[in-house]
């Protein structure tokens, strides 16, 4: 069995989103905007006809994901493996203060290379691969009819889908609080992307620099 769509879901706006600090897997919740992006958004994702949701366990992931469980009376059930990449001591900081601690950050950046964010932290790669592998068992598990709704994080969620699409995670840039991919499994069982950081008007928003995770 395999879900016939998988929609990978950013959760809304938290304050460090707003101040531009690294969050990694602190447990930062929703602000009033992220909040009301996440029940602008909901309709949009119940429109899919989703047939289950899962959720990191963050809290920002899973408020946005209980939004969408009002619309639909769906339950929500939770994978750590969907957890935003750990950027270690980086949690916290702001883009200016990690590039005067660590200036070679900046350049692997923009070379598009896979750094580790700070000593402690991980790479784009092991996250790729934590995400992808979560994504191919959640949708193995569902039937073939099935609309997957998996609510997670802006770094996460790109290189994750990329990785479980097999392409290369730079290919994409990143997502928008509150946007979403919408992944359709094909007859001859590859998948397409009919979607890529679809939000709802009322959530439009800039798309934010991946180094802030």
């Amino acid at each position: 069995m395999t879900a016939a769509r998988l929609i990978i879901w950013r959760h809304g706006r938290t304050a460090w989103n707003a101040t531009g600090r690294f969050q990694g897997q602190a447990d930062i919740p929703l602000d009033e905007v992220g909040r009301g992006q996440a029940a602008a958004a909901a309709p949009r994702i119940a429109a899919l006809g989703p047939t289950a949701i899962v959720a990191s366990d963050l809290s920002r992931a899973a408020e946005t994901a209980d939004a969408l469980a009002r619309v639909t009376g769906l339950t929500v059930t939770y994978d750590r493996r969907l957890r935003e990449i750990d950027v270690g001591s980086w949690e916290g900081l702001t883009v200016a203060t990690v590039e005067q601690q660590d200036p070679g950050h900046v350049h692997d950046h923009h070379l598009g290379a896979d750094f580790r964010r700070s000593a402690t932290g991980e790479t784009a790669g092991e996250v790729a691969d934590r995400v992808a592998a979560a994504l191919t068992e959640i949708v193995g598990a569902a039937d073939d009819d099935a609309v997957v709704v998996a609510v997670m994080h802006g770094l996460a969620g790109r290189v994750g889908m990329a990785r479980f699409l097999d392409l290369e995670p730079n290919r994409f840039g990143g997502m928008r609080n509150c946007g979403w991919i919408n992944l359709e499994r094909h007859r001859l069982g590859h998948w397409l992307v009919r979607e890529y950081n679809a939000t709802a008007p009322e959530t439009g928003m800039p798309a934010p620099e991946d180094r802030v995770a």
